[in-house]
This record gives structure tokens, C-alpha cells and sequence, in this order.
């Protein structure tokens, strides 16, 4: 059984590698690159795959994560989550709800949960997250018929009501990062802009510069 980062290094750079994206770039390569340049939070998402596919592909990750020391976090399934040892899972608000979770999962696994406008952000901490991803900030392609865009204004609203670590996601690109960590996160979570990347091992660099 995994035991899981506190709570203080969950900040950062957040890599959503994304089975979307497999057909245009190696996911594995893309990680590997990744964690040799910093990354130390990925997170495995596959919305199609059967279970089958998605255990052997994601099982696979969770190994590589493993050797270049990374929390490794899987996507909605707590099942598929368990079943390749992750370090944790992130669910939507439409997925299992967090006591549910939390009852499968046990009290040594990260739970994170995507929040998309206040009451989530409330929700989510008085029910025990572990840390809240928050957005869309920007437009963005990734992810099809998206929650309307919060922009920094939401962020900077939301920030009040928890003390977990809070990710921004949608549209985050290097040159944001300042602007995001100044209304209030701890981190970004990004897929396109690193998985469409010519040059992995520089844009991850970027990304952790700007925290810096």
C-alpha cells in the first residue's frame, strides 16, 4: 500500500498524461522526459480504453512513474487505481462520490477532485480531498464540452474557501503560471501544452522556471 506525499508537496507542476494524445506523441516517452526534467505529480487519464487496456497501459506508467520517483494518480477508477498500486486518484463530480471513495480507497491513498465553482471547492474539503483541482481557467481544446471558464477571478474566490492545495487547470501555458500562482494556486495541471510539445525536456523546464 502506497503511502502518500503530505500534503505541502502537492504543488508544482501537475502532468495529465492524457490516452487522447497517444496517437500524435509517446505517452511514455512524454513521461519519462518529464520526470528526468522535474515533473513529480502525473496523472493517468484514459476516458475510451476497456478496463483491460486501460490496467495494462496504465500499469505500465505506474512502473515507470515509480522508477523515476513520481506520485502517480489514476483518473476516475478507484478500481484501475488499486489494482496498478497508484499513489492515488482523481475523480470529476460525476464520478464516485468522495465518502465512496474513500471507503474503496482507504486513508492512504490521495483523492483529488476536480471543482468547477464554489460549492464543489466547499464540498470537496469539508468531505476530506486531499487536494482540488479548479477550472476551467482558459479555453481549451483538451477536454470536450468543458464546465463554463472560471478565469482568475473564480480562482481568486475559491482560494478563501479551502486550505487543500488548489491545481489550475484549462489553457495553462508557462507564461500563466505567475499570474495563477499570484490569485491563489499551488500548481498547475497540464496536458496539451506539454503533450502537443516539439521538445518536452524544455517546456517542462519553462513551466518549473516560472514556479521558481
Amino acid at each position: 500500500m502506497p503511502t502518500p506525499p503530505s500534503r505541502s508537496s502537492l504543488s508544482g507542476l501537475y502532468l495529465i498524461l492524457d490516452e487522447s494524445f497517444s496517437l500524435s506523441c509517446s505517452l511514455r516517452d512524454v513521461l519519462k522526459q518529464a520526470g528526468e526534467t522535474g515533473v513529480q505529480l502525473v496523472q493517468y487519464r484514459d476516458k475510451h480504453a476497456s478496463l483491460n487496456e486501460a490496467y495494462q497501459r496504465a500499469k505500465s506508467y505506474r512502473e515507470l512513474a515509480g522508477t523515476l520517483g513520481m506520485t502517480f494518480i489514476v483518473n476516475d477508477r478507484c478500481d484501475l487505481a488499486k489494482a496498478v498500486d497508484a499513489d492515488g486518484v482523481h475523480l470529476g463530480q460525476d464520478d464516485l462520490p468522495l465518502a465512496a471513495a474513500r471507503a474503496v480507497m482507504g486513508s492512504d491513498y490521495l483523492i483529488g477532485i476536480s471543482t468547477h465553482r464554489e460549492d464543489d471547492v466547499v464540498k470537496a474539503t469539508m468531505g476530506g480531498a486531499d487536494y482540488l483541482g479548479f477550472g476551467p481557467i482558459y479555453g481549451t481544446t483538451t477536454k470536450k464540452n468543458h464546465e463554463p471558464l472560471v478565469g482568475l477571478e473564480g480562482l481568486q474566490r475559491v482560494r478563501s474557501l479551502t486550505t487543500l492545495p488548489i491545481f489550475a487547470i484549462g489553457g495553462i501555458t508557462p507564461q500563466t503560471v505567475s499570474q495563477l500562482h499570484a490569485a491563489g494556486a499551488d500548481g498547475v495541471a497540464v496536458a496539451s501544452a506539454i503533450l502537443n510539445a516539439r521538445n518536452v525536456h524544455a517546456i517542462v523546464r519553462q513551466f518549473i522556471s516560472a514556479f521558481e
